[in-house]
């Protein structure tokens, strides 16, 4: 498997939005990169604030530039911030360190790509997508 398609990009969206709605969360954005940090596929649902496709793009870039899902990148700030703050300036002040930014890996461990949601707490943003992931049989890393 060379990376995440967009039929399963979307189903990923979809299964993260389902989550979302079963979990009674506030209205979510949800997008998926590939490896190489490129859109491939972002929704926003109806009420969900306009600036969320940045924030949902912040945390997924972060995760797959860095390695390490925004739990990660955020345990690193509160550790070393000006690492974090390095990086963030490095990559064009990209980076959203929160937890919501999740990798993507297939059973033998490559990175495929991120995912990024944000519209209701950090912690509930990671689980939802950690539930889009989980549904087209990839691994999550939150």
């Amino acid at each position: 498997m060379a990376g995440i398609s967009l039929s399963r990009a979307r189903t990923i969206i979809r299964k993260t939005l389902d989550a979302g709605k079963e979990m009674e969360l506030q209205p979510l954005s949800v997008i998926v990169l590939d490896a190489g940090g490129n859109v491939q596929a972002f929704e926003r649902q109806d009420g969900a604030s306009p600036g969320r496709f940045q924030i949902a793009h912040g945390k997924a870039y972060g995760a797959v530039m860095l390695g390490m899902p925004g739990s990660a990148q955020m345990a690193r700030a509160e550790a070393q911030a000006y690492f974090i703050a390095a990086a963030n300036g490095a990559l064009g002040g990209q980076l959203v360190p929160v937890p919501g930014g999740v990798l993507v890996k297939d059973a033998k461990g490559r990175v495929l790509g991120a995912v990024g949601v944000t519209g209701d707490s950090s912690d509930n943003d990671a689980a939802a997508a950690k539930a889009g992931i989980e549904a087209v049989g990839l691994v999550p890393v939150i």
